[in-house]
């Protein structure tokens, strides 16, 4: 796993985030997302450095356009994110949990 991914596995992994069950590299169809809730029915990718090369964007669009088609919500990050705003990206899942999981 890339670091920024093992920085944001430490937080979400032994149902860390409000008791919910986070899995890594989890199978959506032909495409595979980095982290994903089953009972959030929510998937979160961190983006390295290969999704900033030319038709990458395309190709992420489409993949994300095929998850989010299986009724999954989506959430993206980029490296830099997870490095230097962890608290922040950990903020903007927490965002995504039923309203009544809220602290």
């Amino acid at each position: 796993m890339p670091q920024a991914e093992v920085m944001l596995w430490s937080k979400l992994r032994g149902k860390n985030v409000k008791g919910y069950k986070f899995r890594r590299q989890y199978s959506v169809g032909s495409f595979i997302v980095d982290f994903y809730c089953a009972e959030l029915k929510l998937a979160i990718e961190i983006d390295g450095e290969s999704h900033f090369i030319e038709g990458s964007e395309d190709r992420d669009r489409k993949r994300q356009e095929f998850i989010e088609s299986a009724g999954i919500r989506f959430i993206r990050f980029t490296n830099t994110d997870v490095y230097e705003r962890l608290d922040g990206v950990l903020e903007a899942i927490m965002a995504r949990l039923p309203k009544n999981d809220l602290p």
